[in-house]
């Protein structure tokens, strides 16, 4: 039986795409949040651990660039992992300052468990689609995302 509809606020009414999009957006979050935690990581983490593992040995700034998360949460986070013992991060060879970031055996375990869950995650999201629905959701999400991403923020736009 279909979850009830949720009760859309009425401001949000000029905005009925946005608010499914923050509800998907949230409903994600929180089941990949509970399996991460299943995992001692946090929500962000298996982000970071998918792009060293696809190519170790990167600075901050590639890490913090491929993510898309701000320097607060990248650092944080790499802080944490560092501590769980997933990575090292050390001063590069050509400049000591910037710091390059290498995944550690305990990281490199993490490749089938992450590929694990994020299978897990995608079977659970789409459960309630067809492939034929599936296919151009994504491609929808991705165009909206775009958009999104190519529009100046309003302080931005008046500068």
């Amino acid at each position: 039986m279909p979850a009830p509809a949720p009760r859309i606020p009425s401001t949000a009414g000029e905005g009925p795409m946005s608010n499914a999009i923050f509800q998907l957006a949230r409903a994600h979050r929180a089941r990949a949040a509970a399996m991460l935690g299943e995992m001692d990581l946090h929500p962000g983490q298996e982000l970071l651990l998918m792009q060293l593992l696809d190519r170790d040995g990167q600075t901050q700034s590639e890490l913090l660039e491929s993510v898309g998360l701000d320097h607060f949460t990248v650092s944080k986070s790499l802080r944490r992992m560092q501590d769980a013992g997933l990575l090292v991060r050390e001063p590069a060879a050509h400049d000591r300052r910037v710091m390059v970031v290498h995944l550690t055996d305990k990281g490199r375990a993490v490749r089938e468990p992450i590929t694990a869950m994020w299978r897990a995650l995608e079977e659970t999201s789409a459960r309630n689609l067809s492939a034929q629905q599936a296919e151009p959701f994504v491609r929808t999400a991705y165009a909206i995302a775009d958009a999104i991403n190519s529009r100046a923020l309003p302080q931005e736009e008046s500068e």
